[in-house]
């Protein structure tokens, strides 16, 4: 595959050396993948994006090497702990490849969509790589892993085969200034793209706008959490709050559901559910079920669902993150509760409730706590069915790394 790359900074042939505090040792020894800043004593010498960095305790005993990025907090973002390596090519490749392989027995002909490369998680901060079919997308939230990007897209085309990749930047890159002539949804390689890409999960078909929608087209990480919905919906009427492109409730109706109403402030949202539906017609459950779009704001929209006398059996309640930073954790508490208020004001009584966070800030044990409370406030207590995270593809190795709760419960 030929790729599509303008000129990107050159690495700097001396690394940097930096020393760490105690604190900042200790954390590293446990094979935490970030150095922040305040953890850095001295270093050797100032450094651009994507340096190598390598980092030794107080007593210069090595502790690892990873990107450096001086533009971040995240100081360095660690690639290699404990043993001493050398990252070229061959490091880059071997990474890819044994992040890659893990997630064979995922891909199967039901199945053609999953994460292959998840960031910390698979020893490579900041990089994610999701399949949709043959298109790759490429992920990157650091501006330190452009001079890589050459060898990490010749590892990503080695463990192919693909029919394009596609490069999608964080947010916060895409303000950067210093791009090189890069840019969100550019395609690095291969075919060209003209619309979403078809995929199938569990059976069923979806598409991804993997060069502008959200994350890198779709949410793989809830693909476990769909399914469980679908083994709870048959016969029952179903809400899906917050649905955007009706994930939830094409399993929905999947699993046999008489009745599924998408809920979202996004007309482009729905559309796109209501095109998910259309593409499994095929499938005599989905045909079965009624299926209705609700344009409006969640919690607007409930409380005057509730004040219809309007109930289902199962709702289920899937919000974006509402705490991205520490000040938001008091107002993304309280929209929970709120959430949990309201949807119990319009679920049935012996009904089902899914709720989830995607909120990194907020603990499992703080949102799974404040759900129940709320309920017991509300005189409408809960059992609790079961606690779930993310699907297997997004592995967790270090406490941070943990964002998805999801709770299933019956009134």
């Amino acid at each position: 595959m030929n790729f599509n790359l303008p000129l990107l900074p050159s690495l700097a042939a001396k690394r940097i050396a930096v020393h760490v505090t105690p604190a900042a040792a200790r954390i590293m020894r446990s094979a935490h993948p970030w150095l922040f800043d305040q953890g850095i004593q001295r270093q050797s010498h100032q450094g651009q994006p994507g340096d190598l960095a390598v980092v030794f305790d107080q007593q210069r005993r090595f502790l690892g090497v990873g990107l450096y990025d001086p533009d971040s907090p995240i100081r360095v973002k660690i690639l290699q702990h404990g043993q001493q390596a050398v990252i070229n090519s061959e490091w880059f490749a071997a990474a890819i490849d044994r992040a890659i392989r893990r997630r064979d027995p995922l891909l199967t002909a039901q199945t053609t969509a999953v994460r292959l490369i998840h960031g910390e998680n698979d020893g490579l901060p900041g990089l994610v790589l999701d399949r949709y079919a043959q298109t790759g997308v490429l992920k990157l939230y650091s501006l330190a892993w452009l001079p890589h990007l050459p060898q990490v897209l010749a590892g990503i085309v080695a463990a192919g085969p693909w029919e394009r990749l596609v490069l999608r930047l964080s947010r916060n890159m895409q303000a950067g200034a210093a791009l090189y002539g890069l840019a969100d949804g550019h395609i690095l390689g291969g075919l060209p793209l003209d619309g979403p890409v078809l995929f199938q999960e569990n059976g069923l078909t979806f598409t991804a706008d993997v060069r502008q929608g959200h994350k890198t087209g779709f949410f793989l990480d809830q693909r476990d959490n769909r399914a469980k919905v679908g083994a709870l919906a048959g016969g029952r009427t179903v809400l899906d709050v917050f649905a955007y492109n009706g994930g939830f409730s094409l399993y929905a109706a999947q699993g046999g559901a008489r009745e599924v109403t998408s809920l979202d402030v996004s007309g482009p949202a729905l559309a796109m559910a209501r095109h998910h539906f259309q593409l499994n017609e095929g499938i005599a459950e989905v045909a079965a079920a009624t299926h209705h779009l609700l344009q409006g704001d969640a919690f607007l929209t409930l409380a005057d669902l509730a004040g219809t006398g309007r109930q289902y059996d199962l709702i289920i309640i899937d919000p974006p993150a509402l705490a991205k930073k520490q000040s938001e954790i008091p107002r993304a508490v309280n929209a929970y509760s709120r959430l949990v208020r309201l949807g119990l004001a319009v679920l049935a009584p012996g009904g089902t409730l899914v709720i989830s966070s995607c909120s990194s800030r907020v603990t499992a044990e703080t949102f799974f706590t404040l759900v129940h409370e709320t309920a017991s406030q509300e005189g409408r207590p809960l059992q609790e069915l079961e606690r779930t995270g993310h699907a297997p593809d997004h592995p967790i190795s270090f406490p941070e790394g943990a964002y998805l709760k999801c709770l299933f419960a019956r009134v």
